[in-house]
């Protein structure tokens, strides 16, 4: 028999997903695509500075975020344990995906640090395929659980990076 999983913390249960997935993805993948270097910079002293602030604001960003989920929604990134709250502060209300674009810039990081074409590519995919999984299953999804608040949300707030349109919801 499987424990509920609403008895082990919120905190807890995203940290594991942030652990596992965005881990795997904007951390050990990246490093794997690059060739396993080793962690010293292949990428000049300046470079090397600018990809480490592209790596440490990625996390930020996706940790903070993660924390929102967990504070203001409370539930996780995980698309089986999601929000049971719409999340519209904090860097949500610049951007409809902050965690998506703080995973691209860390992985866009680490192909400047390691000097890596594969780890671009890799980072270009990857933001290919969360444009796709955003307009496929997660803005249809978040229409159908928040309605409205969505909906108004969604005409407010860019879908990137970008000015909102509307006055904060």
């Amino acid at each position: 028999m499987t424990e509920n999983p609403r008895r082990i913390p919120v905190w807890a249960r995203a940290a594991l997903f942030i652990l596992l997935v965005p881990g795997s993805l904007a951390g050990w993948v990246p490093w794997f695509s690059a060739g396993s270097p080793p962690l010293a910079p292949r990428a000049g002293a300046p470079l090397a500075l600018l990809a480490a602030l592209m790596v440490v604001a990625g996390w930020t960003v996706l940790l903070i975020c993660a924390r929102e989920f967990a504070h203001a929604g409370r539930g996780t990134p995980a698309p089986y344990d999601p929000p049971r709250s719409l999340v519209t502060g904090g860097l949500y209300r610049f951007t409809r995906n902050p965690m998506y674009v703080g995973v691209v810039t860390a992985i866009f990081g680490q192909a400047l640090w390691f000097h890596s074409r594969d780890t671009v590519i890799y980072g270009i995919v990857m933001a290919l395929l969360f444009h796709i999984a955003i307009l496929v299953y997660e803005e249809p999804r978040l229409t159908r659980l928040f309605g409205e608040q969505y909906l108004e949300y969604k005409t407010a707030v860019p879908r990137w990076l970008g000015l909102t349109r509307k006055a904060q919801v």
